[in-house]
């Protein structure tokens, strides 16, 4: 069965990708208005998903992964790279998002695979 939301999960993987190719590309005006649909569509996937631990915690990892390469595109194309720290820190959010949950909220070690 096709579940509805993974339809969204699907055009967000391919916003996602128009955004990346968009960076590797050069394309600065596109790669910048390419940052608001798929950082919109991560965050609501992220709401729709929220009643499920897991998922919550994942996809609240993977808004953070897009808000820093987001980021670090942004000052690839207009700061001469000088926004990566900044974009160390969402790296460091997604790292602890999924941290907690793998750690606190759901033990790894507690789990049957």
């Amino acid at each position: 069965m096709y579940l509805p939301f993974r339809r969204l999960e699907n055009l967000h993987i391919l916003l996602w990708l128009i955004k990346d190719y968009c960076w590797i590309s050069n394309f600065k005006i596109l790669g910048l208005i390419m940052i608001v649909p798929t950082v919109s569509v991560a965050i609501c996937i992220t709401y729709k998903n929220r009643s499920l631990v897991a998922e919550l915690w994942h996809n609240l990892a993977i808004v953070c992964w897009i808000s820093a390469n987001s980021l670090w595109m942004i000052g690839e194309f207009y700061f001469k790279d000088t926004t990566r720290p900044f974009a160390m820190v969402f790296f460091y959010l997604g790292f602890l998002a999924v941290g907690y949950y793998y750690l606190i909220s759901e033990p790894f070690w507690k789990k049957k695979i």
